[in-house]
């Protein structure tokens, strides 16, 4: 079985300088699991290192998608492990540095995903609920994929209760893992990890994040990214929307998205955790360099 690394965690703990250090030490090469870092353009708000930052390291998934299509996790489990294979085959380690649990489990066990048509009429009555609404609809569906789901994230939710809709029961089966790997959890104590997200929000402004979002709108060169397509990105790219939408004044943005970031975080917690101990792995409170 293949041996690969993972560099996992909740947002802001420094997967990606970690990821670099590690790379450097075991001769590796690095593919991202983030599932907003494979889109050109969202730079800044999804945190994607530069190419200062990556030190000379290869970096792989990123800039891979056109941000006016969605990225599936189907694209990302068949692109990496191409790229894994790739890797190995330059005499190198494949490290999986990221933060998204359901990218990193689908690429893990191979997960295959059955494909789905879209249900014109399903969505839209769906479109008429809210996203907590869609959230619990999913939650009833599929407990898993509804622990991993932004659930404010109104395109991703009715794409999975379609699925799960379509599909019906599926009957849980023993997955029996696709590499060998060799787990780097980070995080910190809450009070840490809240610091460190205000910071990186704060820090992110001054690079220039809310620009950013408005020349994703209005790019150029050509058309550029709807409303509605950046508040599906979920995060920064939805409260800077409605910002630049006047929806929400700079406190409010600010307030509202740190709040959310730190759930999202909570979320990745309770994602890897759960994770861990199906396979039997324990996770430090504290990035081991």
């Amino acid at each position: 079985m293949q041996k690969i690394i993972v560099v996992c965690g909740p947002t802001a703990t420094g997967k990606s300088d970690y990821a670099v250090t590690l790379a450097k030490r075991v001769n590796g090469e690095i593919i991202s699991a983030d599932s907003r870092q494979v889109y050109r353009g969202l730079d800044i708000g999804s945190g994607k290192i530069t190419a200062r930052e990556m030190k000379g390291i290869p970096h792989h998934l990123l800039d891979v998608a056109d941000p006016k299509r969605t990225f599936s996790v189907a694209q990302f489990q068949k692109k990496a492990a191409r790229a894994i294979n790739e890797i190995v085959g330059r005499g190198h380690v494949p490290i999986i540095c990221g933060g998204t649990g359901f990218y990193i489990d689908a690429l893990i066990y191979n997960t295959d995903f059955p494909a789905v048509p879209p249900n014109k009429r399903l969505r839209k009555k769906l479109q008429k609920e809210t996203p907590q609404a869609l959230a619990h609809t999913l939650q009833s569906l599929d407990p898993d994929r509804f622990e991993t789901i932004d659930p404010h994230n109104k395109v991703r939710l009715i794409r999975a209760i379609e699925i799960a809709t379509a599909l019906g029961k599926v009957p849980k089966i023993k997955r029996l893992p696709r590499y060998d790997v060799t787990w780097h959890y980070l995080d910190f104590p809450d009070a840490v990890l809240k610091q460190r997200i205000h910071d990186r929000l704060m820090k992110r402004i001054k690079q220039g994040m809310v620009i950013e979002v408005l020349k994703l709108h209005h790019p150029p060169v050509g058309g550029g990214l709807s409303w509605k397509r950046l508040e599906s990105l979920g995060l920064e790219y939805r409260f800077i929307a409605r910002y630049l939408q006047n929806n929400l004044s700079k406190h409010d943005t600010l307030t509202q998205l740190e709040t959310a970031i730190w759930r999202y975080a909570k979320r990745q917690r309770t994602w890897f955790k759960k994770y861990a101990s199906q396979i039997k792995i324990s996770l430090p409170d504290t990035p081991q360099k």
